[in-house]
């Protein structure tokens, strides 16, 4: 790599060179794929000819494709979608001509390890589960749906075949959809963490979900499935927070790394109440007692100023669409709040 570059400890995929007070230059490294960029035009121009010294390589000028991620830019943002990944998921399926589906996932439809139906192909839903997983690298909609169908790919039975082809029928509707980053957005970190109490009837854990953005799309989500059985939706919704509490302190250190550091504490929103108040007491009583101690840093995160937890409402909660399955109107709702839209690209690039 070029001589001025640090390496970061945060990321060690990221490698960042400073000129001055303002001139940046950003490299990310995937094994032998990197993407480049930066404000200053001499210091690209010299990182490519340097680079290109010293190895093979093709310079692929404006990123278009990227591991299989297809990009558009333009003058009023960037676009990213999966659209002939997930075609050609559909026609490796058997799925390309299949009627669409407006939601992923039948609301109030309880998937279980043993529900007495024939047991489906493992190789078969284990091939299709592993597809959809690297979907959701654009598809923050589809999360949920294809963390939830990864819990049953040791035993599959044809009813979550029937679920997973039911996420196929969904993605065949809308495989034009990805997420639309707007130019001059803000770049004031904040985001959404929610749970679903005893949402799994297998071991009656709860399911957390969180996502963050810079006020456009939403650029990081997760939902998983909590390690311990949580005794109250207080509890649930408290280790949800503590798991999006780790994950933005990482996030702000890679912000401070490419010169975008937060001078504020991150403000994450929450719809329980009472899990605010176990993040802000200090006293351990006989409701905090039995959580586990890892969770309880997330108090240390707000004394320190780098977190900060703010009440909404549930019917604001972008982050319930990765804990559950949601009606059609309430999914479309947080569809869009994710920054999940459609566009059609001109010139096939999507």
């Amino acid at each position: 790599m070029d001589q001025g570059f640090k390496r970061r400890k945060n990321e060690p995929t990221l490698y960042v060179k400073k000129q001055g007070t303002s001139n940046i230059l950003i490299v990310a490294l995937y094994v032998d794929d990197l993407l480049y960029t930066g404000n200053n035009e001499n210091m690209i121009t010299k990182f490519k000819k340097d680079m290109m010294k010293k190895y093979e390589m093709n310079d692929m000028r404006l990123l278009h494709h990227f591991l299989g991620i297809e990009i558009d830019q333009n003058d009023d943002g960037v676009f990213i979608c999966q659209k002939k990944y997930a075609e050609n998921i559909l026609v490796k399926f058997g799925m390309h001509g299949c009627k669409p589906m407006t939601t992923p996932l039948v609301v109030n439809e309880k998937l279980v390890k043993d529900d007495g139906d024939k047991r489906a192909n493992p190789t078969l839903y284990r091939s299709l589960v592993g597809n959809l997983l690297y979907l959701t690298a654009t598809r923050p909609d589809i999360m949920f749906a294809t963390s939830l169908l990864s819990r049953f790919m040791n035993n599959p039975s044809q009813l979550h075949l029937g679920a997973v082809k039911r996420l196929l029928r969904y993605i065949k509707g809308t495989t034009n959809f990805g997420l639309k980053f707007s130019k001059g957005a803000s770049t004031t970190l904040y985001g959404f963490c929610d749970s679903d109490w005893a949402g799994c009837h297998d071991d009656m854990k709860s399911t957390s979900g969180y996502c963050f953005t810079l006020g456009s799309a939403m650029f990081s989500w997760v939902s998983k499935k909590q390690q311990s059985v949580a005794q109250s939706s207080a509890e649930a919704e408290y280790v949800s927070a503590s798991l999006a509490t780790s994950h933005v302190i990482w996030l702000r250190r890679i912000l401070e790394d490419i010169d975008e550091k937060q001078k504020e504490a991150t403000v994450m929103f929450c719809d329980n109440k009472s899990a605010i108040d176990i993040a802000k007491n200090q006293v351990h009583h006989s409701r905090t007692r039995h959580i586990a101690i890892e969770h309880h840093f997330i108090r240390e995160a707000i004394e320190d100023g780098e977190v900060e937890l703010k009440f909404c409402k549930s019917e604001d909660q972008v982050a319930d669409i990765f804990t559950k399955p949601l009606p059609q109107d309430k999914f479309c709702y947080f569809r869009e709040m994710l920054g999940v839209q459609e566009q059609h690209i001109k010139g096939g690039i999507c």
